[in-house]
């Protein structure tokens, strides 16, 4: 058993022996191999490095041929900006030579010129000695005398002159204005309608009357009562009267009436039922005729107040020697504008202020004073600009501040003075001038009364023993309140009063 035991562990030692002496062989073989690959690698990286040199070398020479290259470039163009510059300096040289030159020949002949004015001045001098000698004046004096001679010889050929030319400049203006009128009015030409103070109602029956009238006339009484209106019933078939200053309150008294003629029932309760309901029918119908009447002249409804358009529309029911006013105002706008783009004037002053002229008749039976002051008055308080609301003022005065309250004094002028537009009875006329006259004549110290223009200006003589200075501008400014109170008219009246003082004596 131990010997078998010292067998193994003889072979044990002699395989390990073996083992080890295989081991070293296959590693030296192993670095035989790694040595070989070192010095393959070794040599490949020494013939990359070559190649590498060689191309570094070879981009490093043409880099260096480049710059060479560019160099020279360079250096040619900077011998060319050198010779254009020499160039350019000679002939700058050259040319302050010139103008050395060109200077000096103008101070030779400013020189010159300075010996001839001398020279002439001498002469002058001389020359004047000898005239004063010759005509024993002096300068002054002669000059004087010919300015004498020249006035008087020019004198009436230049007033002929100014005469022909004021007489040419007036004929043009006024041909010329009506070339502008002519065609602005035939670029506007409305229809023109009278309007009367009466209104007629249709009846189915001649019995309506009687319902219309009520027992012991309570019906017709409560019908004039509500709408203001006086109603006349006489023998016409089939048709009543409505008469009344008022033409709102005549619309108001018709409308009511037709509600009641048409519903059937008449009686106080029932009367003044449809008479509030014509008042809001009435209300609906003045904000239509006011925002017809602005799409009519252009203006847009957005830039005018809701309560301006229903007043605006009151004009529909108020007229002017039988004209009616809305109608008339929307003449007047559409010919201001046509007239302001003829005369390069602002247009939408024109129109705004031809549309709103009159607006102060729409109210002045409930707003004490005159229809251009009120007019002024609704205008600035609706936030119109000034230029617009002095068109109300500037359309009734003798010589409007701005070229816009002119055109629309000349549009209303034209709009009123339409063949039919206007109307006023004979006897009406007459009244109203004998009242201007009889009015005037009631002051102390009144010679004589003239109603002229259509009783649109009185005139007034006075006594000047009587009538100073002082008193006759006091005295033209009562008869002009005194007419405002007591006497009814369209438009305004111009109250002229004259004091004259004429001394005759006679030689014998």
């Amino acid at each position: 058993m131990f010997l078998y035991i010292i067998i193994g562990a003889i072979a044990v030692a002699v395989g390990i022996a073996i083992g080890y002496l295989i081991r070293q062989s296959v590693a030296k073989r192993q670095v035989d191999t790694a040595e070989e690959r070192a010095e393959k690698m070794i040599n490949d990286a020494k013939v990359k490095q070559q190649e590498f040199m060689l191309r570094a070398k070879e981009k490093a020479i043409k880099i260096i041929d480049d710059a060479k290259h560019e160099e020279e470039n360079r250096r040619r163009e900077l011998t060319q900006l050198q010779k254009r510059i020499e160039k350019r300096e000679s002939l700058f040289d050259q040319k302050l030579m010139e103008f050395q030159d060109r200077q000096q020949k103008l101070y030779d002949k400013v020189s010159k010129v300075d010996q001839m004015k001398e020279e002439i001045r001498k002469i002058r001098e001389e020359a004047v000695k000898k005239l004063e000698e010759i005509s024993r004046m002096t300068r002054e004096e002669a000059e004087k005398r010919l300015l004498e001679i020249t006035e008087k010889e020019l004198k009436e050929e230049i007033a002929g002159r100014i005469r022909k030319m004021e007489s040419q400049a007036e004929e043009e203006i006024e041909q010329k204005a009506r070339d502008i009128i002519s065609v602005a009015i035939q670029r506007c030409a409305a229809s023109q309608a009278q309007e009367t103070t009466t209104a007629n109602v249709e009846l189915p029956n001649d019995e309506m009357k009687g319902r219309i009238i009520g027992k012991e006339g309570r019906n017709i009484k409560t019908i004039e009562q509500l709408t203001g209106v006086e109603i006349l019933i006489d023998d016409t078939p089939e048709m009543i009267v409505i008469s009344g200053f008022s033409p709102v309150r005549r619309q108001l008294a018709k409308r009511a009436i037709e509600k009641l003629i048409k519903d059937g029932r008449i009686h106080p309760g029932r009367i003044e039922e449809k008479v509030e309901e014509a008042k809001k029918e009435l209300a609906i119908a003045m904000k239509k005729a006011g925002e017809d009447a602005l799409y009519a002249t252009g203006i847009s409804i957005a830039e005018v107040d809701p309560k301006l358009v229903q007043i605006l529309g009151r004009l529909k029911y108020r007229t002017s020697y039988g004209q009616n006013v809305l109608q008339h105002s929307i003449e007047v706008a559409n010919l201001a504008t046509l007239l302001g783009q003829e005369l390069g004037a602002n247009v939408k002053i024109c129109r705004q202020g031809g549309l709103f002229h009159d607006i102060g008749k729409a109210v002045d039976h409930d707003i004490q004073g005159s229809h251009p002051e009120i007019g002024y008055n609704i205008m600035k308080k609706f936030g119109f600009p000034e230029e617009v609301a002095y068109v109300c003022i500037g359309h009734h005065e003798d010589k409007p501040k701005t070229l816009e309250g002119a055109i629309a004094k000349t549009a209303d002028a034209i709009s009123g003075a339409r063949p039919g537009a206007r109307k006023d009875t004979l006897e009406q006329y007459i009244q109203r001038l004998d009242d201007l006259e009889q009015t005037a004549a009631g002051f102390k110290g009144v010679e004589k009364v003239y109603a002229i223009q259509a009783g649109r200006e009185v005139r007034v003589f006075v006594t000047p023993e009587q009538v100073d200075d002082f008193t006759a501008t006091k005295m033209a400014r009562d008869i002009a309140k005194k007419i405002e109170q007591e006497l009814r008219y369209p438009g305004e009246i111009k109250v002229t009063l004259i004091r004259e003082k004429r001394v005759i004596e006679y030689a014998r």
